[in-house]
């Protein structure tokens, strides 16, 4: 398929995206929709998911995208791959994700990644990150205890405020002490993720687990 144009950076809070998604029919989508459930929060191209889909086949994976030209072709790779335990989702995660996971089979989300997102570094746009404390909130009450949180980005600053927000959450538990994780604890890396780290660069990672 083409690569197509996308802009780089998308404002949240523009009026486009305020509208949260209805949930779609999980069962149309997944084959066996009592498997644990991946939720990747700004999957971009979704290459991370698909190779995750493939390595892992009795868990599903479900990527959030803000971007829709994004979403569209992650899902055409999908299928071309012919894969059942895989979807990919446009929307804002910040207000489409507690109806979502709503609608989800209670207890099957096990899993949560958040990785590289846009740091936003004006100070008057920090309201546009990813991870606010309402974000943290809804994965509090849906994500299984036991579930994991796994955050990375190689831009420090940004991943202080995420690791803060979700350590100052009662519900969650740090994994790695004091200090960042060395390497990545799951089985693929993002292709920001290989690219930042072959430049010589670090790469900011922790991991919680939801008590």
């Amino acid at each position: 398929m083409a690569r197509v144009r996308v802009r780089q950076h998308v404002n949240p809070l523009s009026g486009k995206y305020q509208t949260p998604i209805n949930p779609p029919d999980w069962e149309k989508i997944y084959a066996d929709i009592t498997q644990p459930l991946h939720l990747d929060i700004g999957c971009g191209w979704g290459r991370f998911l698909l190779k995750m889909a493939q390595l892992q086949t009795d868990w599903n994976f479900l990527g959030l995208e803000i971007r829709e030209p994004l979403v569209e072709a992650a899902n055409h790779q999908r299928d071309e791959v012919g894969l059942n335990n895989l979807h990919y989702l446009f929307c804002n995660a910040n207000n489409s994700l507690p109806g979502l996971l709503k609608s989800l089979p209670l207890g099957t989300l096990q899993r949560v990644s958040i990785q590289f997102p846009d740091p936003w570094f004006k100070k008057r746009q920090a309201k546009r990150r990813v991870v606010q404390p309402q974000l943290v909130d809804t994965l509090a009450a849906y994500l299984a205890v036991g579930g994991e949180v796994f955050l990375q980005s190689d831009v420090e600053e940004v991943t202080v405020e995420m690791r803060d927000r979700f350590d100052f959450h009662p519900s969650f538990q740090k994994c790695s002490g004091d200090t960042w994780l060395e390497t990545n604890p799951l089985p693929v890396a993002t292709e920001r993720e290989l690219s930042t780290l072959d430049q010589g660069e670090p790469v900011y990672r922790v991991l919680f687990k939801r008590l």
